[in-house]
């Protein structure tokens, strides 16, 4: 088994753990894929794992999301997939994973610079519709539309089911949108589909340990974890748009 084995394989796992309540952390498997691999390419082999991984998430927090989110999520994620089917032949790669970046990285000092710790926001429109797009954009590029969608989520502090399977629903909804997308511009051409395979039941395997790890964990202590991982990729984000710029 090869090192880029190992690490496709490493990714799947985290995607699976992700979409089993530790939100974010699927955003750095592309970012990690991409230090040896296209990052066009990683992000195409991982999709179906995005996928099956998202509907077996939908699963396990069927009964647990938040339907006024989702009302406003998923309509405004699906415009920001289709906007970045237009955008991205004239659209730098480096810049778009720069404004991710910050985008996590102002939400993150922001919270934790925060005086009124006590303070809920609710479920808007307007913040919605603008987050959900930018979420679809970033996610159809980058596979990296967690920094938005937790920058209009986390401040609302949802109880973590309720958090996990907003989510949850909201991005299956949205990368099962991307599959036709992908497919008409030749991403998924050429793939090594068995090894895909094995990436979905490391994937599956993941969902299941993200889910009794969202069990095991404090309110608190999940939200600060959610935080680190968000932080952690917004960071990686930013690193690797930068390096993109100077290339």
């Amino acid at each position: 088994m090869t090192d880029q084995t190992v690490l496709l394989l490493l990714a799947a796992l985290i995607v699976g753990v992700s979409k089993g309540g530790l939100a974010s952390a699927a955003a750095i498997a592309v970012p990690m894929l991409a230090l040896f691999m296209n990052p066009i390419t990683a992000a195409a082999t991982l999709l179906p794992v995005y996928i099956v991984t998202d509907w077996i998430g939908v699963w396990l927090y069927r009964k647990d999301f938040s339907r006024r989110n989702v009302a406003i999520l998923v309509p405004s994620i699906l415009f920001g997939v289709f906007l970045a089917m237009l955008i991205t032949p004239w659209s730098s790669e480096g810049l778009l994973l720069i404004f991710t970046g910050l985008i996590g990285v102002w939400y993150v000092t922001r919270s934790w610079m925060r005086r009124h710790l006590d303070e809920v926001s609710e479920a808007r429109l307007v913040p919605g519709l603008f987050w959900g797009t930018i979420t679809g954009i970033a996610s159809f590029i980058t596979h990296s539309g967690a920094p938005p969608v937790q920058a209009y989520l986390l401040p609302q502090r949802l109880p973590k089911f309720e958090f996990a399977g907003t989510i949850a629903i909201s991005f299956a909804i949205g990368n099962l949108a991307k599959l036709p997308a992908y497919w008409a511009i030749g991403q998924l051409d050429g793939l090594n589909w068995g090894l895909i395979a094995g990436l979905v039941v490391f994937g599956v395997g993941g969902t299941f340990i993200g889910r009794w790890l969202t069990h095991i964990l404090p309110q608190a202590l999940y939200m600060k974890i959610i935080q680190v991982f968000l932080l952690a990729l917004s960071v990686i984000l930013l690193i690797k748009g930068g390096a993109e710029l100077l290339a």
